[in-house]
Parts: C-alpha cells; sequence; structure tokens
C-alpha cells in the first residue's frame, strides 16, 4: 500500500487502511471502493491523505507505532471522559470517578504496543480530518511522549504518571465556549484569553481526583509554558517546568504541526523538526528536542517522495541510524514512465539523491 494526497485518488481505487473517525469508530474500512462520494465526503471533512492498495507496494506495510485496537480503545476512551465533562454535572454526582483507573489501563496497552515494536522510531500511521482532531492528537501525544520516557529512562510509575498527564492534558479544553473551540479564524486578544484558560481549568479538574497524581495533572497546567518564560499560565521558565509537561508540550507541538488543520495545511515530518530545532531553547530545551527528533520517523514507510533525479519513489524501510535516508522503491521514472520491474535504492548510500518533497 502507499498514501497518497487525497486529490490524487481515483473512483476503483481501494482503501488499503483503515480510517477512523474522532471517537475511534469506523468511518470507511479497508478494502473499499472508492467513488466520487465517498472522496468528495473525505475531502469536505478535511482529510487530506488516505492509503490506497497499489500493485507496485503491495507488500509495503506501514506500521502505526501501536495497534488499531489499541488507538481505538484509547480514543474511545478519551472521548468519553471528555464528553462527560462537558455536561453539566448532576448535583452529587461525581464526574468519570474512576478515570484514573481508566487511563492506567489505556496507556498500559499504549507502552505494551510500544515495548512490542523492534525500534524506537515513531510512525503515526492514523488518518483524521481537520476539523475534528482532539481526540486522536491527544492518543498520538500519548505515544509520543511514552517514546521520550522510554528514553530517558523513567520507571515503570513515572511513565504512568506522564502517559496519564498526556492522555489527558487538553481536558481543560471541554469548559471553554463550543463557538470559541468552532472558530476557524484568527482569535481576538479577549478569546485568546479565555483560550489561554485551558491549562488552568485542566489542572483543575485533574487535580480533585485522588488516583491521579499532581504531576499529570501539572501536564496540563504546564503544556503551554516555554523554556524562555513566553508561555502560559505562568511564564514559567527552564527548569521551573516540570519535565513531564515538557514532554507533553513538546509532543503537543509536533503532532499539532503535522495535522491537518482548518486553517492551514498539515507541515511535513521534516517541515515540523525543522521548526523545532529552531525553536531549541526558545520554546523547549534543546537537548529534549534533539532527543524527541531521534525517535520520530521523518518518511514513514509508505510515504511517497519526489527524488531529486526526477523520479518518484515509495518509502520501504527507515534506517535508525539515518532516519533522513530511508530505503525506497522506485515506482516512477523522470519521464513519467513505469520501469519494468520496481526496483529499491537505500538513500543513505548515496550521497547524490537527495529528497525533493513528499507527494
Amino acid at each position: 500500500m502507499r498514501k497518497v494526497q487525497i486529490g490524487m485518488v481515483q473512483p476503483g481505487d481501494r482503501l488499503a487502511k483503515t480510517i477512523f473517525q474522532d471517537n475511534g469508530s469506523v468511518l470507511l474500512g479497508a478494502g473499499v471502493e472508492m467513488n466520487d462520494r465517498f472522496i468528495n465526503r473525505l475531502e469536505n471533512m478535511g482529510y487530506d491523505f488516505v492509503f490506497i492498495e497499489d500493485k507496485d507496494t503491495e507488500d509495503i506495510m506501514p506500521e502505526d507505532s501501536i495497534r488499531d485496537e489499541t488507538r481505538k480503545k484509547a480514543a474511545e476512551a478519551v472521548s468519553a471522559t471528555m464528553n462527560a465533562f462537558k455536561e453539566p454535572a448532576l448535583k452529587g454526582r461525581t464526574i468519570a470517578p474512576d478515570i484514573g483507573r481508566t487511563f492506567r489501563s489505556v496507556f498500559g496497552s499504549i507502552m505494551q504496543d510500544l515495548a512490542s515494536r523492534p525500534n524506537m522510531a515513531v510512525n503515526l500511521t492514523s488518518i483524521h480530518s481537520a476539523d475534528a482532531y482532539l481526540f486522536q492528537h491527544s492518543v498520538n501525544v500519548a505515544v509520543l511522549a511514552g517514546v521520550i520516557g522510554i528514553a530517558k529512562g523513567f520507571n515503570r510509575n513515572q511513565l504512568e504518571d506522564l502517559g496519564i498527564g498526556a492522555l489527558l492534558f487538553d481536558i481543560g479544553m471541554t469548559k471553554l465556549p463550543q463557538p470559541l473551540l468552532a472558530n476557524k479564524g484568527p482569535l481576538s486578544d479577549a478569546d485568546r484569553k479565555i483560550m489561554q484558560g485551558h491549562a488552568m481549568e485542566g489542572f483543575d479538574i485533574l487535580r480533585k481526583y485522588h488516583d491521579i497524581s499532581l504531576v499529570s495533572a501539572h501536564c496540563a497546567l504546564q503544556h503551554h509554558e516555554r523554556y524562555d518564560g513566553s508561555g502560559y499560565p505562568r511564564g514559567l521558565k527552564h527548569d521551573d517546568i516540570h519535565m513531564f509537561a515538557q514532554i507533553v508540550g513538546l509532543a503537543d507541538v509536533y503532532d499539532a504541526l503535522t495535522s491537518p488543520r482548518p486553517y492551514r495545511k498539515r507541515y511535513t515530518p521534516t517541515e515540523a523538526i525543522e521548526f523545532l530545532f529552531a525553536a531549541g531553547n526558545t520554546y523547549f530545551d534543546f537537548e529534549l528536542i534533539k532527543l524527541f527528533c531521534r525517535h520520530i520517523s521523518i518518511y514513514p514507510v509508505a510515504t511517497t517522495l519526489l527524488l531529486s533525479s526526477g523520479q518518484t519513489a515509495v518509502v520501504t524501510a527507515n534506517n535508525e541510524l539515518a532516519l533522513h535516508r530511508p530505503r525506497v522503491r522506485i515506482i516512477r521514472e523522470a519521464d513519467g514512465s513505469h520501469p519494468a520491474a520496481p526496483f529499491e535504492i537505500e538513500l543513505k548510500d548515496d550521497m547524490y539523491l537527495t529528497i525533493v518533497k513528499e507527494l
């Protein structure tokens, strides 16, 4: 299979990977034959790419860092919890009383999947729309945070606190006015101030639960603090920002940049990593950024690329020691013709061949 821009999908193409809605339910299943109605619906919903079956790449199997079942379970838990907090609490009723136990189980499943992988390079192959990405975004942030926590040598309890904080870091968004959340244009100064209140709102929610640690709650409170003191709500600097919140904040920014948004196209992983390096010791600690970027698949398996030779290629494997130079399969020559048989090139061994862009 290979990943293609939604505008390149043709009627008759078959989906190779299931598309889930933001709450974890299936929108279109793998094997569905695409038609104009499905293509237009996905475009209107803000989806910008899909995975399709292709005879030249039928053996290429992109792997998300977590299983589809794990992602579905996690997205459903985040969705149900956030929706519960959107509803006015009944007198005497505790909202989501088992929230700690629920998310310990959810993050435990994520960690099991991460531990079963042969390498620590993160692949995030989930497909979600520009208009509704909050729940999948929380899952991605938890996956990214978990990988960095493992790389930093955190123990089991530390990883659990980090993971729960990562899954619930945006829970304060449930207390914001719905029209503000639905706004797709620039925010006024007044609206921006209200929006920034979600950090404190999230902390106030989580700190009231005896089975959620204050460290996890601080992921909600501090994930918008920045290394140079330019963040909010308290303008903290450097080590005054808890390490877990720094990790969650970094993962939040990376996944937000690489996700489609109503007001802009997604960044490629390469562009997002360039942004992060430029933000070293400004938004985030530079050493943390370097650690983070050593565990990101810049060109995930099944990504379609244009090479400096004019050839079109699809990523077949990543090299842990050179994530920016994957192995690729040539599926189209520079003149637009198909090779007699697709062949593969190790970019790490060919210094004169470079990647121009993703297609």
